[in-house]
């Protein structure tokens, strides 16, 4: 195997494990040669240029002492277990993922041990691969390593155990795959990653003359004994971004191939966002119903839940769904806001990847300005310029809620995906009393049967919509009158149709562009008297993909019901995102110029 190992540092290694035995080795590991600590001392100080800022900001500068002055914590995790951590301010899922990788690859080679990096394992974590004859080299190092910074390994992610012990890696002796992570958190303690964002270690048994995986990957288990390899981005070894990553790394030419699942294209996501409170906007809603004639007695009927409150009421969810792509989903290129004009005053609009896009942008029809209905807005998202023809549409009351992949909303051949409700959509034609999103539903369906002659039944999830703006301009063409009643229905009307949120998705099912998915989801209405319980529970177990906390009906004590909201939002998403303004605490919403800027 092509390696760079110090001769030196080796031939130390050697000597040392020759003249003390391994249980004694165990105990005195302060006692390893001093070309290996000052190898794990580089590593765990990050001093390597080449590293990415954002992972060396998260490995920090030398530590020593105790626990506090180490900035090591006790957290708590998996049931009450407590954990050591080190406290990383800004650290995120992905961030955390990185820089088990970057650490682990970086102890290997600074001790000159022969590794490569494994794409393509079951586990969709970093893979590191160790012939199996350096084995008790490889422990002599963690065990080193996690002395000086405390971490943990196991062959089962539910039973990790200190890396610095003996016990621990006699416990281990007989497994041929490790789980190595060194724990993390956010200062709050509120994040805690640990063995599930960890990289595992697998050692590659010789037969033969040949290296052979301990597991399958889907690329190549079997290899030369000493291989050749070369230096590849640290990117490569999914699932994590490049903006994560820290360099390069060794791996088999092999696993440097384009494989048929990873995704070449690039998704941005899209928002809708109003806020409620702003006069300006307020003012041209009410002087809109006058004109339209919804405030007279005998005008025109207009569903309670049409224009309610409720429906446009802003508790800043806009800032924690952002912190949630910045924590769980880096791999998204652009966000455009879609408002009325509308800046939210803590929104950095000097982030290179958000752009706010005025409702005069996109409508093709300006005359069906201003506006006050969601589907109408919706209609005319395909309109954003520079969109990416993949991209996800969210409301701001939506979230991701742990580590994501394009491959949860994109299959890599570009067909997307979606993700229907059991709730039902009910029978027959719209009709003037019916809930909006049910009368929606009924005018969607019926597009369906007149286009493909089937009937559907089901609603669809309130999760990220992955959509496909040529798909959403083939339905402009395709149902002309429906769009355009759409688009000129300034507040929900029996004549809507869910574009963005329902017809593309059975439009291009039917046209072999989509597939339904599956999405760990789960929906919480603010408004049930359960729902406090249901946060509390979300909050502590962190098992789903994404969730959505939504209500329909004004509450009877907003305040209280705003509270829960942000203290749960708190609780989940504590670390800002590059989104945020720093200096914009209090701010109120802000308005564009013509030239797309703020006041």
């Amino acid at each position: 195997m092509a390696n760079s190992r110090n001769p030196e540092s080796s031939a130390l290694v050697s000597a040392y494990r020759n003249l003390v035995p391994a249980r004694a080795r165990r105990r005195i590991v302060a006692g390893i040669p001093q070309p290996v600590r000052q190898s794990v001392a580089r590593t765990l100080a990050g001093v390597d240029s080449a590293r990415s800022a954002v992972v060396a900001r998260a490995i920090g500068g030398r530590r020593s002492g105790s626990d506090t002055e180490r900035g090591v914590v006790r957290v708590i995790q998996d049931g009450g277990r407590h954990l050591r951590a080190l406290e990383v301010p800004g650290i995120t899922a992905w961030a955390a993922r990185a820089r088990n990788l970057h650490l682990l690859v970086g102890l290997l080679e600074d001790a000159g041990i022969a590794y490569f990096c494994v794409r393509g394992t079951a586990q969709g974590l970093p893979a590191v691969a160790v012939p199996a004859r350096l084995r008790e080299e490889t422990e002599d190092l963690l065990a080193y390593a996690f002395d000086q910074e405390p971490g943990y390994v196991g062959a089962d992610p539910g039973d990790m155990r200190p890396g610095e012990t003996a016990a621990t890696w006699r416990r281990l002796r007989s497994a041929k795959v490790l789980r190595v992570a060194w724990v993390v958190c956010d200062p709050s303690g509120r994040l805690v990653f640990g063995a599930k964002h960890g990289c595992d270690l697998e050692f590659w048994s010789e037969q033969d003359g040949e290296l052979v995986a301990p597991r399958p990957n889907r690329v190549v288990t079997e290899t030369a004994a000493e291989p050749h390899t070369v230096d590849a981005p640290q990117a490569l070894f999914s699932p994590v971004p490049a903006q994560y990553t820290t360099g390069t790394a060794r791996t088999l030419p092999e696993f440097t191939a384009h494989l048929p699942e990873d995704h070449a294209f690039p998704v941005d996501v899209v928002y809708t966002w109003v806020d409620a409170d702003d006069p300006v906007w307020r003012g041209a809603k009410d002087s809109t119903r006058r004109l339209l004639g919804l405030e007279t007695a005998g005008g025109p009927a207009l569903h309670e839940q049409a224009a309610n409150d409720a429906r446009f009421t802003s508790r800043d969810e806009l800032r924690y769904s952002l912190r949630s792509i910045h924590q769980y989903a880096p791999w998204v290129r652009n966000v455009f806001l879609v408002t009325a004009g509308q800046v939210p005053g803590w929104l950095d609009l000097d982030h290179p990847g958000l752009r706010v896009v005025d409702h005069q942008e996109i409508f093709s029809d300006p005359t069906a300005l201003p506006t006050f209905n969601s589907h109408a807005i919706e209609s005319q998202l395909h309109h954003i310029h520079d969109l990416s023809e993949h991209f996800l549409y969210l409301n701001d009351d939506v979230f991701f809620a742990r580590p994501t992949s394009l491959g949860h909303f994109f299959h890599a051949n570009g067909l997307s995906k979606f993700f229907m409700s059991k709730a039902l959509i009910p029978t027959g034609r719209a009709l003037p009393g019916d809930l909006p999103v049910n009368a929606a539903g009924k005018n969607s369906r019926g597009l369906i049967a007149q286009q493909f002659g089937t009937f559907v039944s089901q609603k669809m999830k309130h999760t990220p919509h992955a959509l496909r703006r040529s798909v959403l301009a083939e339905i402009e063409h395709t149902y002309p009158r429906a769009h355009w009643t759409t688009q000129h229905a300034r507040f929900r009307s029996p004549q809507d149709v869910p574009i963005a949120s329902s017809l593309h998705h059975y439009f291009a099912y039917h046209s072999a562009r989509a597939t339904v998915g599956d999405l760990r989801y789960v929906y919480i209405d603010i408004g049930d008297r359960g729902a406090q319980q249901r946060l509390d529970r979300l909050v502590a177990r962190r098992d789903f993909d994404t969730f959505c906390i939504n209500d329909t009906v004004v509450p009877e004590d907003p305040a209280a019901q705003e509270r829960m909201v942000r203290r749960f939002l708190d609780d989940y998403f504590p670390v800002p995102s590059p989104y945020e303004r720093t200096d914009a605490v209090g701010l109120p919403t802000r308005r564009l110029t013509e030239r797309g800027r703020a006041d």
